[in-house]
């Protein structure tokens, strides 16, 4: 959430201005020294449980409870997060890959019903790398390599995600949103030669 409120959130000095708004961190949370960030004029912050780091074994990975970070965090929205303790963390059991990438689609599938068309997702390289790892079987390696490759510390990477199932929450204002049209995807003048009948209908 640090990294999250420190790269999008807004400066320290609106607050000087008599605004009244909560900041979306605190200052000097966590001992860093730093001031508070502040949320005016900044997209929606949403906790999402589903697009943490790889569950369970080591401590690091183990989130404090909700209540702990809302008074860290006031204008981050926790309501999507069920438990207030961390009950998905299990000292004894290491999320496999496989798990970590179901996750993650389910969290791509949250993602859709969400409202917004550029959303910034922050998160662990970890659950991201295996996420990614599910799309691209269908492109060309070097596309599929992109993909998947591995994200360095703290990196910005702009993607495009295509809702081809029409799952989105909102109405597509193009003439194919998302879907493939019917019939052969050739240039006008060769459909009209392959396929008189159909050329002459358009």
């Amino acid at each position: 959430m640090q990294t999250a409120v420190g790269v999008f959130g807004g400066e320290a000095e609106a607050y000087t201005d008599g605004v009244n708004v909560p900041p979306l961190m605190v200052a000097n949370t966590g001992n860093s020294g730093h001031p508070a960030i502040s949320s005016l004029n900044r997209p929606p912050f949403v906790a999402v449980e589903l697009c943490r780091e790889r569950l369970g074994v080591h401590p690091c990975d183990k989130r404090q409870s909700i209540r702990e970070y809302r008074p860290l965090f006031p204008a981050i929205d926790f309501s999507l997060v069920e438990n207030d303790d961390d009950i998905l963390w299990k000292p004894d059991i290491r999320e496999t890959n496989e798990e970590v990438a179901d996750r993650g689609q389910k969290f791509l599938k949250w993602l859709w019903t969400r409202e917004e068309k550029e959303i910034a997702i922050v998160t662990h390289s970890g659950f991201l790398f295996h996420t990614l790892s599910s799309f691209g079987n269908d492109c060309h390696p070097i596309v599929k390599s992109e993909i998947c490759a591995n994200f360095a510390n703290c990196e910005l990477r702009s993607m495009v995600f295509i809702d081809r199932s029409m799952m989105g929450s909102a109405s597509s204002t193009t003439n194919y949103p998302g879907k493939i049209p019917n019939g052969l995807d050739l240039p006008s003048d060769v459909a009209t030669e392959k396929l008189p009948e159909e050329g002459l209908a358009n």
